[in-house]
């Protein structure tokens, strides 16, 4: 059974060690993961799989805006719809806090994210050069509407 439950700093170790899977070098520490969770409009939550976190989404809020910090889910978990259930659970965070929309970057290599996130009903609205490093790559300006 997969639930998807809001962020704590109980979740902080479980959810560093995913980034590291993740992202490797760029993955956020425990600290800048603690520093996130505790920024006003914060909006993070974890998917738990028998008692164990197995991926986690963030977004940060500002005014009727929303931005997608991360999005992962251990190697094991994936292809599972866990991706999926984190980005519902923003969904209904888009409607509790009436945003207006809600929008992330994502490495114009990685495919399995860019078909998750179409899926899901994001648009590619545009390209920031050079946004990511080791390596460097642009990435794409992913939004969702609200009523999407």
């Amino acid at each position: 059974m997969l639930d998807v439950i809001r962020m704590t700093a109980e979740h902080i170790a479980s959810v560093a060690l995913i980034e590291n899977e993740c992202f490797g070098e760029c993955a956020w520490s425990e600290n800048s993961l603690k520093s996130s969770l505790e920024t006003d409009g914060a909006n993070f939550f974890v998917a738990v799989c028998e008692r164990e976190v197995v991926g986690y989404v963030g977004m940060n809020c500002v005014l009727d805006e929303g931005y997608i910090t991360n999005v992962a889910v251990r190697g094991d978990y994936r292809r599972r719809g866990v991706a999926d259930k984190l980005l519902s659970a923003l969904d209904e965070c888009m409607e509790k806090l009436n945003l207006s929309f809600i929008s992330l970057e994502v490495r114009v290599s990685n495919l399995a994210a860019i078909t998750l996130y179409e899926k899901n009903g994001y648009k590619n609205l545009g390209v920031r050069k050079a946004f990511y490093r080791l390596p460097t790559e642009d990435a794409y300006i992913m939004t969702k509407e609200r009523g999407i």
